[in-house]
């Protein structure tokens, strides 16, 4: 999943840990986002009275609205919801390939990720109203109308938003002229301290809050969606839309160390990849060495990479693939485990001799949420890339999403670059492509200790697993955990992203040395809330990579 000129620059990137900060604490109650305006609204739902869930559904809707790369209403996600006292279950919400859908549809590489074409049904309404009807405690239009009043009267744009909004309508991709219509300036570049106002976003997140969600699907803003279709060539029909349903699904549970860490299941690869990962890396004494040690960082890159070949093999929709058992068994990990050289780099392609390779000529955002009486959300929802398809339903306001991308294109067709062509997420009618977000709950002792997750695409996952290894394993703080370098590997392409690249010289030249080829680059957003086993404070840590607030209720 994309992210269009939002970097920041490498040097500032190493130095985040280097600079030590303190979390925000709070004792009633905490919201942790990318967008400060959004993270304002679920503070003020949480004292007026709504719980997490109330205050989650209020910032996904004004995530719609100010954080326009990834807050949505056209596109997915996965909602994990922990009560106090029970165990967390999922609000599944991903998206639908349409009923016309075809296995080769993709296949010549020919369409355009940025076009109708590339569109699944969109879940994020049906999402946040099936968590809303079953754990909301205020009304669904007290929920929905921060949004619809941030939209119709307008809200500042900060600095980083500005870039965001420059650089998308500077891309030649960006040829939907609803798009530049809706979020271009009328003269000149966006500057941070300007205001803008989405009347036509705002007038269906009215409709939403007034007639109900349904009315996404079958009343005017549905209506809306498929005229666009018809317009673009897209596949979506009112059949497709009137047929979406969200699911509840039981989370995947993750014992590590004396923690229980419940995320999402399939048609997330998240959960099950995570628990693969932390359960080969349960075989070592990590902290044992030093955190940035190459015996250490040798260690997560050979699980990471196990446990993404394992991913490529039999991850999909459940309802269209078997999911086998034993990838979350302890002693799949352990044999895993016992295939480690410790001094020396596993080559990716001979962890999955049975899958044929070929030779060849990611924008996401996750908060976190919890109240007072300890009932937690964690949240991870997508357009897919950057702004989705960059394709604006005319007269209704929102942006589509291009979550058919995350398809396997090409049946057959896996390359050492990347691309996967096996058949557990191939393309098929109604079908849900497989994901890579991981919002997760950690638990020890019973009691919630870490609500975190990610963007990113296939390095959520990863970004996820190093953070609960930066606080299970090393005892790291939340903004010490956060702000700590990342690293990456999802078997092929067979490289290491690294974050602390110039941080770490030393580490990078032993990882090297072992066979590792280690790349720079940065990864994820991770919008954290640990709970301090002490005090019971709420410790909320905003990622600084790109933007966010952390606020809670005193």
């Amino acid at each position: 999943m994309v992210r269009i000129a939002l970097l920041l620059p490498f040097a500032l990137i190493a130095g985040l840990a280097a600079a030590p900060r303190e979390a925000v604490a709070a004792k009633n109650g905490m919201v942790v986002c990318v967008s400060p305006p959004a993270t304002e609204v679920g503070v003020a739902i949480l004292e007026e009275g709504g719980n997490a869930v109330d205050a989650a559904v209020a910032v996904a809707f004004a995530m719609a609205v100010t954080w326009p790369e990834a807050g949505n209403i056209g596109g997915g996600g996965f909602m994990m919801i922990g009560p106090p006292g029970k165990d967390p279950t999922c609000i599944e919400y991903r998206e639908t390939a349409p009923a016309a859908a075809t296995e080769t549809m993709f296949a010549n590489g020919n369409v355009s990720p940025y076009s109708h074409l590339v569109s699944g049904v969109p879940g994020t309404v049906r999402g946040l109203e099936k968590a809303h009807k079953s754990f909301g405690k205020l009304p669904w239009k007290r929920v929905v109308m921060p949004a619809v009043k941030l939209a119709e009267e307008g809200f500042i744009v900060n600095a980083v938003l500005a870039r965001g909004l420059n650089a998308v309508l500077a891309s030649k991709n960006t040829t939907n002229a609803e798009f530049r219509r809706v979020y271009g300036k009328p003269s000149g570049t966006w500057q941070a301290g300007d205001t803008l106002k989405l009347a036509d976003l705002g007038r269906t997140l009215r409709i939403i809050a007034e007639k109900g969600p349904s009315e996404f699907y079958t009343g005017e803003p549905g209506q809306a969606l498929i005229a666009e279709m018809k317009r673009g060539g897209g596949l979506i029909t009112a059949d497709d839309l009137a047929g979406y349903a969200a699911v509840e699904r039981e989370p995947i549970r993750i014992a590590y160390r004396g923690w229980n860490i419940f995320g999402p299941p399939p048609p997330s690869g998240g959960g099950i990849v995570l628990a693969e990962t932390l359960n080969i890396l349960e075989n070592f004494e990590l902290n044992s060495h030093d955190r940035w040690s190459a015996e250490v960082n040798h260690l997560i890159v050979e699980s990471m990479k196990r446990a993404y070949a394992d991913r490529t093999r039999h991850l999909g929709d459940p309802a269209f693939t078997a999911i086998p058992k034993h990838l979350l068994a302890k002693e799949h990990a352990k044999k895993l485990a016992a295939g480690i050289d410790r001094d020396k780099a596993t080559p990716a392609a001979s962890l999955a001799p049975d899958i044929p390779l070929m030779a060849e000529s990611d924008s996401t955002t996750h908060f976190s949420v919890v109240d007072r009486d300890g009932l937690a959300v964690s949240n991870t929802y997508t357009l897919e890339n950057s702004y989705g398809s960059r394709v604006v339903v005319r007269g209704a306001g929102y942006i589509l999403n291009n979550e058919m991308t995350d398809f396997n294109p090409a049946p057959g067709i896996t390359t050492t670059k990347g691309q996967i062509g096996t058949k557990p997420n191939l393309v098929a009618p109604k079908k849900r492509m497989l994901s890579s977000q991981t919002p997760v709950l950690a638990y020890r002792d019973g009691k919630l200790r870490l609500i975190t997750g990610s963007p990113g695409g296939r390095t959520i996952t990863n970004t996820v697993a190093c953070v609960l290894i930066n606080v299970v394993d090393f005892g790291m703080s939340p903004t010490e955990a956060v702000d700590a370098p990342r690293l990456h590997h999802q078997w092929l392409p067979d490289a290491v992203r690294f974050e602390g690249v110039k941080e770490h010289p030393e580490l990078v030249k032993k990882l090297q040395a072992m066979g590792h080829m280690v790349t720079a680059q940065r990864q994820g957003d991770a919008h954290t809330i640990a709970v301090d086993a002490k005090t019971g404070m709420f410790l909320g840590a905003a990622d600084r990579r790109l933007d966010g607030l952390a606020k809670g209720l005193k």
